[in-house]
């Protein structure tokens, strides 16, 4: 490939992603909000661009083949940052890719837009939207914007559901656990299909306990290697008793599912920040 984009470069899980993506393209555009990034890798170059810009997405996807899109709130927050940052920060990308030419958008979802669902529940990619926050809801637009513009303007999209790419430090990421590792596999599959159109997929490591159903990922060529079994014994012994009458244990989207909207879901979760460091 001649160019990929890369937004969100500068947060925990866009750090994981630049070093393999500046290998899969002659140019890697790597963006996000800060004025520098660090040191980059061969073929990296960084753009400092705001997202909820539109005349800025076009400038920055001009020539590109590709975006993966990890730019946004990657938190519940008061409705209007939301709006700008996930609701018109991703209509932003999705009509710039449309102007640019550019034939696929690589997104990170979330399950929180299907949060509210029970765990009880083993769901696939066709679960009905049902949002635990603003910040799922955002998720559910960048979805089903994402289909439009596949049905109206022929830009493919794959939709990444990223239940949670964290270091395993409590019960629900035994199930729910994404490996850095399994990010990058995930990615790159995404990106090196030839046909995707619009696919929706979970982001989920190969966990004995995961909770939802990821078979449609299959045509990606997608094969996790990781498991988060090997943290249960430890996870399992240091966690209390779990509560059944609790919907931030009972449903996908963990503690995201009783915070207040507008208000952090992370401030509740022991969420370590590992970014890799260049």
């Amino acid at each position: 490939m001649k160019k990929i984009v890369l937004t969100g470069a500068a947060g925990r899980l866009g750090s994981y992603l630049r070093e393999p993506l500046s290998r899969l393209a002659d140019a890697l555009v790597s963006s996000d909000l800060p004025d520098e990034i660090g040191m980059l890798y061969d073929g990296e170059d960084y753009v400092s661009a705001d997202l909820s810009d539109l005349a800025a997405m076009e400038r920055l996807l001009d020539g590109a083949e590709m975006v993966v899109h990890f730019g946004a709130i990657g938190d519940e927050a008061p409705f209007d940052d939301i709006l700008k940052s996930n609701i018109v920060g991703c209509y932003n990308i999705w009509e710039a890719a449309a102007r640019q030419g550019v034939r696929r958008v690589v997104y990170a979802s979330s399950i929180h837009a299907v949060g509210m669902h029970p765990k009880t529940d083993f769901i696939g990619t066709d679960a009905p939207h049902r949002p635990d926050t603003y910040y799922g809801l955002a998720k559910c637009f960048a979805e089903d914007l994402a289909s439009l513009y596949w049905d109206k303007k022929g830009v493919e999209s794959v939709c990444m559901r990223i239940l949670s790419c964290a270091q395993v430090n409590n019960t629900r990421a035994l199930g729910s656990w994404l490996s850095y590792g399994d990010l990058v596999r995930l990615v790159q599959a995404a990106i090196t299909t030839p046909v995707t159109g619009f696919s929706i997929v979970y982001g989920v490591s190969a966990n004995d306990r995961a909770p939802v159903d990821n078979a449609r990922a299959g045509f990606l060529g997608y094969r996790p290697q990781d498991n988060a079994e090997q943290f249960a014994d430890q996870v399992l012994t240091a966690a209390e008793p779990a509560d059944p009458h609790d919907p931030a244990q009972m449903c996908h989207g963990g503690p995201f599912a009783t915070t207040d909207l507008g208000s952090s879901g992370l401030a509740s979760m022991n969420v370590i920040d590992d970014r890799k460091k260049g």
